[in-house]
């Protein structure tokens, strides 16, 4: 008899541990799903061969830290209206896709593209970064329509609005917020050569 229950504990101990496996696959399962949803091979043949690659790279990494940290599920939140700050610096742009209430849905910069030095100003890299924002915002979020509001004087402001028109979204009003002072600072004195 003894032989027999320790058996039946066996047997019970190894459907357990199966069903504990299938649920672990099956959440890991889950996670590769969400970030094959965001993936840039099929939606997206304008994207550089090396951009795309460098953005596989990086989101191979950040599924790599996912895995060892059990994420909660988070209910499918739909904006349809939202807002996108670009800033525009001289040596950087970058763009931010936020609801009406300023929380961030997606947001991308030229360095997160892979470019480098000065390259990271030009309206080249605003027009990719832009397409990336919104194609993660477009994807996640179903977001439609967007209030523009735009920061600092670097080449890359109206290429990356025109970006946002060209990549579905619906531009609907646009301002400048650029900070302008009202003779607040002294100026440098002048040089002397």
């Amino acid at each position: 008899m003894s032989e027999e229950v320790k058996k039946d504990a066996v047997k019970k101990e190894d459907v357990a541990l199966e069903t504990e496996l299938k649920t672990v696959k099956g959440e890991e399962k889950e996670e590769r799903d969400e970030m094959a949803a965001f993936s840039f091979d099929s939606s997206d043949e304008e994207l550089p061969e090396e951009i795309k690659q460098k953005l596989e790279k990086n989101k191979a990494a950040r599924a790599k830290k996912k895995l060892v940290k059990k994420k909660k599920k988070k209910t499918a939140r739909v904006v349809k209206v939202g807002r996108a700050y670009i800033q525009a610096t001289y040596n950087n742009t970058m763009i931010t896709l936020t609801d009406t209430n300023g929380d961030v849905i997606s947001w991308a910069s030229a360095g997160l593209a892979g470019f480098k030095g000065a390259k990271k100003a030009t309206p080249y890299a605003a027009q990719i970064i832009t397409k990336i924002a919104t194609q993660k915002a477009k994807e996640e979020y179903g977001l439609q329509e967007v209030s523009v509001f735009v920061s600092g004087v670097g080449t890359g402001r109206e290429a990356a609005i025109r970006a946002l028109n060209a990549n579905g979204l619906d531009v609907s009003s646009i301002k400048d917020t650029t900070p302008v002072p009202h003779n607040g600072c002294r100026p440098k004195k002048p040089r002397r050569v």
